[in-house]
């Protein structure tokens, strides 16, 4: 083996388990929170923070802190590198039976939890920090809920 062989897959090697997308460095958001309606602890199972102005406040600051980077600035995902959220839970607004309607919202916001909590991982490659432990409920719900505002991708 050439040398240049070798070395091509030392990196490749060490990259796999550690890479991360475009290489950004998480940033947690600096966000004021106090104004917010207090919340039952733990996690709750459809957004207790849909429809609340001041969350949507909180999250679009929180947002364009630590998301716009990957996600487009205001959730405008429209030319951005990761997927545009605002597709999150959209076709629900198209679901006319009450009890299906709150099913569709709990498996968006289901969705967007899980995405949040545990990231993105594909093939050793991290698309997207794990936010568990750094970001309290509060802070998701709103992101959720700002995001709900924004115009359709």
């Amino acid at each position: 083996m050439t040398l240049l062989k070798i070395t091509a897959l030392l990196l490749l090697g060490s990259t796999l388990g550690t890479a991360t997308a475009a290489g950004i460095t998480p940033v947690v958001p600096v966000v004021d929170t106090s104004t917010l309606p207090a919340l039952p602890a733990g996690w709750a199972e459809l957004n207790p923070l849909r429809g609340n102005a001041i969350a949507a406040t909180v999250g679009r600051s929180a947002f364009n802190q630590s998301c716009a980077t990957c996600h487009g600035m205001d959730a405008d995902g429209s030319r951005a590198p990761a997927p545009d959220l605002r597709r999150i839970g959209r076709a629900c607004g198209r679901v006319r039976d009450a009890a299906l309607h709150q099913r569709c919202l709990s498996d968006a916001d289901h969705f967007f939890l899980k995405s949040v909590l545990k990231g993105k991982q594909k093939f050793g490659i991290e698309h997207m920090p794990a936010w568990e432990g750094v970001l309290d409920p509060a802070v998701v719900w709103s992101l959720r809920s700002f995001i709900e505002t924004t115009g359709r991708p």
